[in-house]
């Protein structure tokens, strides 16, 4: 109890500062701040339907957040979340119209065609890394705008839906869409999905040789190295796997939600992911229970907005608060995260 105490007293801490914060500007505004959190409350979790849209905008910020913590582990910080769930919706998209396979297996056949297509847009910084020594955060935000301008071409173009009106593709057929598990709602079973890749990424991180490889790469780079561990292969194999976790939440919001790919898509999941990851304290069920707060003022914003008058855009600079504070936090505890994104000492050796 008290190693979990630890763990989320900053976490805590800094969603308590930036709620006070965004209260105090709700005062610069004239307007009640516990009215409008009030409201925002009540739109997130007021009712069973509120309820479940929290949940729908958690589920793909879960994919998101499992993505950045599992290449953070290993000492790769991706921040391209938001390229990867696009090529994810692309791909499951794809293989859900045109693979012609049994209608049993069009579901598990298009969320498996969002993994790999996630996973190898990951993999290709992870790969630029590990062998030319190149910085993944510069290429992983690269990568986002191609990806962006890549699922554009195919929405207009190739996949653009007959008589060709509008840039989006045809529906995926039914027997591709997610299982709804709340009646009268859009909850679907990718939440499912998602708690159980949060235990799969938990058990791989903290119970499984290959995880132990990846976590000592993050650690302690030289050690690794010198214990005889293949550093620039944990470098791609967790971009891959992270790539394709991000690839899921695309597929997932595809499947479950959307129901054809179109321009914006991801809805800023991507970028979301990484405040997730690092508000979850950078483990699997930290990620589920931040994703839910993110759910939450997603959902809540709106309401907040009608009822009170209060811009949605408080609720980004709260998101954007709890963002600084928990990097605040992080940085005091351990000064070595300013070096991130940095070319490390014997990284060239390593490569």
């Amino acid at each position: 109890m008290k190693k979990i105490a630890r763990a989320s007293f900053f976490p805590v801490l800094a969603v308590m500062l930036a709620l006070l914060i965004g209260a105090v500007l709700i005062l610069i505004q004239g307007k009640n701040p516990v009215l409008a959190y009030g409201f925002l409350l009540q739109g997130a979790l007021g009712n069973k339907g509120a309820i479940a849209e929290t949940l729908v905008k958690a589920t793909p910020l879960i994919f998101t957040g499992l993505a950045v913590t599992l290449a953070y582990r290993c000492g790769v910080f991706n921040i391209g979340a938001e390229g990867q769930l696009l090529l994810g919706a692309l791909g499951a998209t794809w293989a859900a119209i045109y693979l012609e396979v049994p209608a049993f297996l069009v579901l598990p056949v298009s969320l498996l065609a969002g993994f790999l297509a996630g996973g190898l847009w990951g993999a290709i910084p992870g790969y630029l890394k590990a062998k030319r020594g190149l910085n993944e955060i510069i290429n992983t935000i690269l990568l986002n705008y191609v990806a962006i301008q890549v699922v554009s071409y195919f929405v207009t173009g190739p996949m653009k839906e007959p008589p060709g009106y509008f840039p989006q593709s045809a529906q995926v057929p039914q027997a591709a869409w997610l299982d709804k598990i709340l009646i009268g709602t859009r909850l679907h079973s990718g939440l499912i999905l998602g708690l159980v890749f949060a235990a799969v990424v938990y058990y791989f991180l903290f119970h499984t040789t290959y995880g132990f490889s990846v976590r000592l790469v993050g650690t302690n780079r030289d050690a690794a190295e010198y214990g005889g561990i293949n550093v620039p292969r944990n470098f791609v194999l967790a971009m891959l796997l992270s790539g394709g976790l991000a690839g899921l939440a695309g597929s997932v919001e595809i499947l479950g939600v959307r129901h054809r790919l179109m321009n914006g898509i991801a809805s800023g999941y991507g970028f979301d992911g990484i405040a997730v990851a690092l508000l979850g304290n950078l483990h699997p069920v930290g990620v589920v229970i931040a994703s839910v707060f993110f759910g939450v003022l997603r959902t809540g914003a709106n309401t907040m907005q009608r009822a009170v008058g209060i811009p949605a855009s408080v609720v980004g600079i709260i998101q954007a608060l709890v963002i600084f504070f928990v990097v605040a936090a992080a940085t005091l505890k351990d000064p070595s995260l300013l070096r991130l994104g940095r070319r490390e000492k014997g990284e060239d050796k390593a490569c």
